[in-house]
């Protein structure tokens, strides 16, 4: 029995149907990646940008569309789509650009949203101008890697920007009125209960649209496969991991959105922990918890 609002139910709500979302590549980049800030990009970062099942970059945006529909119809039966602009820095580049591709995609009859993925230092006036412009369009929210409120986590997986400023973005979005959701990472190198708890309270005191909800998982073809290998840093156990995402739905408000409970990770590049392969599992034993915690209330009243 769930105990939260997620994904589906939200949207089946808003849309009166199942809602699909399209991973799409716009062919951006990142100021963590290409000198602006480091070469490096954060360090849990993967070579894809955190979007290892985007459409393919080489692709037009209609042939990634189409591709992502064929793709996902053998899951689920939609004639509704959000698009979502996943891999990297959705809001970093040209504006005209940045404009034309989002407004092109959104005039589509069947796309009924846009989720736009992005950095909070990447929220200038003129993005800012762009996104108040698609929210009268669409329904469209901003995804922001939140991951902590640590400083000193923040500054070790290389973020490129202070708790600071990802606070000041947050408050100008919401003056504008756009949903944002935050991405949160429960195992980050060195972080303890403490650390975890801190995060989850600063996201009940902003209270975003949504959260997406992760495990630090070890790619090898991200930063921190290297950092690993030379710390070797205690990572989470399956068992710990439930606990401690059934404790935050239990904190947060009912009304924000959960659209992710566990991380996808590329199983062929996967190395620890092993548990996050099986992402059906960890679902379930979310969902088993969580049904035996409410039962245990009833129980006390």
């Amino acid at each position: 029995m769930r105990r939260f609002l997620s994904f589906n139910d939200y949207f089946k709500a808003q849309f009166n149907e199942k809602v699909v979302k399209l991973s799409l590549d716009g062919g951006m980049s990142c100021p963590n990646r290409d000198g602006t800030l480091s070469f490096k990009g954060c360090l849990f970062c993967s070579e894809k940008g955190s979007g290892d099942f985007a459409g393919n970059r080489f692709n037009t945006i209609d042939e990634q569309i189409n591709e992502q529909k064929k793709l996902l119809s053998k899951k689920w039966k939609s004639n509704k789509y959000i698009a979502y602009f996943q891999n990297f820095t959705n809001t970093y580049g040209d504006i005209d650009y940045l404009s034309n591709l989002y407004n092109y995609v959104i005039s589509k009859k069947d796309i009924v949203g846009l989720s736009i993925a992005t950095r909070a230092d990447c929220l200038n006036n003129e993005v800012m101008k762009m996104l108040v412009d698609l929210n009268k369009k669409t329904f469209l929210w901003v995804e922001l890697g939140l991951q902590t409120v640590n400083e000193n986590t923040i500054k070790l997986i290389n973020r490129g920007y202070s708790h600071q400023i990802f606070n000041e973005n947050i408050k100008r979005l919401q003056e504008n009125n756009i949903r944002f959701l935050t991405h949160l990472i429960f195992g980050l190198p060195y972080e303890n209960r403490e650390d975890f708890q801190n995060t989850v309270e600063y996201v009940k005191a902003i209270h975003p649209f949504g959260v997406k909800i992760h495990s630090l998982y070890i790619q090898k073809d991200s930063p921190i496969y290297d950092f690993y290998l030379k710390n070797k840093f205690k990572l989470l156990e399956k068992d710990e991991y439930v606990e401690i995402v059934c404790n935050t739905l239990d904190f947060l408000p009912k009304d924000i959105v959960i659209h992710r409970i566990t991380g996808d990770p590329d199983k062929r590049k996967l190395v620890a922990p092993k548990w996050c392969a099986d992402k059906l599992s960890v679902i379930s034993s979310i969902d088993k918890e969580l049904k035996n915690r409410y039962e245990k209330s009833l129980g006390n009243t």
